[in-house]
């Protein structure tokens, strides 16, 4: 069991911000057409992420504050879930970021 606040969170990570607004747009699109929005993330995921989670359709698991990068990790902590958050860069590239579930207990 985890104490304090933790999060949830799939991520897309590509080379540049062009190509994960490119794919933010495609989500957009498909979800605005009835597709459901974790299962289109996670196919993309699979598709285009370069992280190893894309083998998990981008789930990052559970974490806590401090365990991402920072500009990771500001977003996770107070973003909306369940609303893809990006493109947003980090030295590792450019990541398209879901919050799936959040607890802030203390």
């Amino acid at each position: 069991m985890m104490f304090g606040p933790s999060a949830s969170a799939s991520h897309i990570l590509v080379k540049d911000a062009a190509s994960a607004q490119a794919l933010k747009d495609e989500i957009d699109r498909d979800v605005a057409g009835g597709a459901p929005l974790r299962a289109k993330f996670a196919q993309l995921a699979t598709k285009h992420s370069t992280c190893p989670s894309s083998k998990k359709g981008g789930d990052l698991g559970t974490f806590k504050p401090g365990q991402m990068v920072k500009e990771f990790n500001d977003v996770v902590f107070s973003a909306p879930i369940d609303v893809v958050q990006g493109p947003i860069d980090t030295q590792f590239g450019s990541h398209l970021i879901l919050i799936t579930a959040r607890e802030d207990d203390e």
